[in-house]
């Protein structure tokens, strides 16, 4: 009966896949955050503190990740801005409700799957730029996901701020999203946003394997593929239940197909490789001799170099056209349920706006999206790299990888 149910309704199949994720996720699924080194919001006023949860003092960045799951997300408050229409005595200082609505200010929910240390200070900085008041749900991206399909429209969520394309594609798939206007979307090459117009990437990261110094550029691996040879056995690094780990996988799957990529997921378990709950202790571990090589994505390493330029660690670019040179986004959708669509879309532009591509730049250090404002100079240009061909709006299949991953017993 449980069966037939399920082939009646297969939107309940995501919304159990996604919640099952999310549990795996607990240990590691959003941005790396939860001990990371706090950026500050460059050339910008000061940052304001707005009805978010209070950004928590960072720790080193050896324990920052990707927001650990386990760095738990405040939780979501309900949060509706309630004007006071009680009525006077005196007629002639009555207010109407549509006159008390133009008085409030813009009230804004957004759900997000970056980590707060990432991005919690250009949130503050948005609401002193605009006005517009933020309340923020932060957690695991696959966490949030599952969250916005079980509340259907009744969610508060007006923005969902994504750390991968392949949530954010899921649900799109959902019908959850609005299409955002055409002067946000033109914004970003094509490559980058939903061709349907459902979500929008804001900063964009590289898979790349961060390695010891101790390494000479000889002994470095061409590929991943490399990486399941013996002299490789108990060397590397990975972190199943993160994100970004996840939506590798999904690429390398489109790419090779299930069986190619099972193989190699279970060759690297078969090699010994390592286990971590996210991937900055992956940068950690690699700084501090524990392995010589771990798979994540680029901007870590710059984390730990922004605090210790000697840190014994650097990125190694593979895999040309092949996954494991995938270029992901961190993205937004606007959600169709939300009655904030004002301020959401002030979000969205102000997202894509120099400001806050140039946070992305210099603090977080990620690849900016919009033309007019350049990446870190410390790491290579957009567009001297050449990920696999393949759209990003592809890896939103959450529920095959997570299958296969458990298939093979990278995830329990």
């Amino acid at each position: 009966m449980v069966a037939s149910i399920l082939r009646r309704s297969p939107s309940l199949l995501i919304v159990i896949a996604l919640l099952t994720f999310a549990l795996v996720a607990a240990c590691g699924d959003g941005d790396d955050s939860s001990s990371a080194p706090q950026p500050s919001v460059s050339e910008q006023p000061a940052a304001e503190a707005a009805p978010q949860e209070t950004v928590s003092t960072p720790e080193p960045p050896a324990s920052e990740e990707e927001m650990p799951a386990a760095e738990e997300m405040a939780p979501e408050e309900q949060m509706v801005a309630e004007e006071d229409m009680s009525a006077e005595e005196d007629m002639s200082t009555q207010q109407t409700a549509s006159e008390a609505d133009m008085d409030d200010p813009l009230t804004l929910t957004v759900y997000s799957g970056r980590g707060e240390s990432l991005v919690g200070p250009l949130l503050d900085q948005f609401e002193t730029d605009t006005g517009v008041d933020v309340r923020v749900r932060y957690g695991g991206t696959a966490e949030l996901a599952a969250a916005i399909l079980e509340e259907g429209d009744r969610s508060p969520a007006d923005v969902f701020f994504a750390q991968d394309a392949g949530a954010l594609g899921a649900l799109q798939d959902m019908g959850r999203f609005t299409v955002l206007d055409d002067e946000f979307l033109d914004r970003v090459d094509p490559v980058f946003r939903s061709a349907s117009g459902g979500w929008v990437g804001v900063s964009g990261r590289a898979r790349v394997v961060v390695y010891s110094t101790q390494l000479s550029a000889e002994e470095l691996p061409a590929s991943i593929f490399d990486l399941i040879e013996p002299e490789w056995s108990g060397r590397v690094g990975w972190a199943p239940t993160n994100g970004s780990f996840q939506a590798f996988v999904t690429a390398m799957r489109q790419v090779y197909g299930d069986a190619a990529t099972a193989g190699w997921l279970s060759a690297m378990i078969d090699n010994g490789v390592q286990e971590y709950p996210k991937n900055t202790p992956i940068v950690q571990a690699v700084g501090d001799g524990e392995i010589d090589v771990g798979l994540v994505n680029h901007y870590y390493l710059w984390r730990f170099i922004s605090e210790d330029p000697d840190f014994p660690a650097a990125n190694h670019y593979t895999d040309a056209g092949e996954p494991g040179a995938l270029v992901n986004i961190a993205g937004v959708g606007l959600l169709g349920s939300s009655t904030n669509q004002e301020a959401a879309r002030v979000f969205v532009d102000y997202l894509l706006s120099e400001t806050a591509q140039q946070y992305f730049a210099t603090e977080t250090h990620e690849y900016p999206l919009i033309t007019g404002v350049d990446p870190n100079p410390g790491i290579p240009g957009l567009d001297t790299l050449d990920p696999p061909s393949l759209a990003l709006t592809s890896l939103a299949d959450l529920e095959g990888t997570l299958d296969l991953l458990r298939e093979v017993g990278a995830l329990p």
